[in-house]
């Protein structure tokens, strides 16, 4: 489990446009790296407009928001489109960056167990040193919450 004060796991993925991102490429800029379960759904859906609802407010401040999923980059191109999504979304289905940063966990929904992404929202340094772990997010108020921080 990663703590305040870690240093942020460096990943390898491709986003929205096909392109490889790496965490590394963003050293000396602070980072919202937030993990979701799946595109299209209506939490994800809420939370991926509050984060573009406030994306100037994030740009003023130089803060770079970054979203990752297991779905796929053609979803996530798809996605990004229909809502006007202005950032990066990545796609991780072989769990690259969701178990290094230990958001795969049980969830039970009526009864059922299974696994999957726990919406967590990490806030990194300019020296890729975690600042902050939001856990358990509520999708409505992730991106206020993240903004009262900075």
């Amino acid at each position: 489990m990663l703590n305040v004060g870690d240093k942020a796991p460096d990943f390898s993925l491709q986003s929205q446009s096909g392109e490889t991102v790496r965490l590394s490429d963003f050293r000396g800029t602070r980072v919202v790296l937030y993990f979701y379960p799946k595109d299209n759904t209506p939490g994800c859906t809420r939370q991926a407009c509050a984060f573009a609802g406030a994306y100037e407010a994030f740009q003023e401040k130089g803060v770079v928001v970054i979203g990752i999923s297991r779905d796929s980059t053609a979803s996530h191109a798809r996605f990004a489109e229909k809502h006007s999504l202005p950032f990066t979304l990545l796609s991780d289905p072989d769990r690259l960056a969701i178990e290094p940063y230990g958001v795969w966990q049980e969830k039970k929904l009526y009864g059922k167990v299974s696994f999957g992404i726990v919406r967590t929202t990490f806030l990194i340094d300019e020296n890729g040193i975690i600042e902050r772990i939001m856990p358990r997010v509520k999708p409505d108020t992730n991106a206020a919450e993240i903004l009262v921080c900075l």
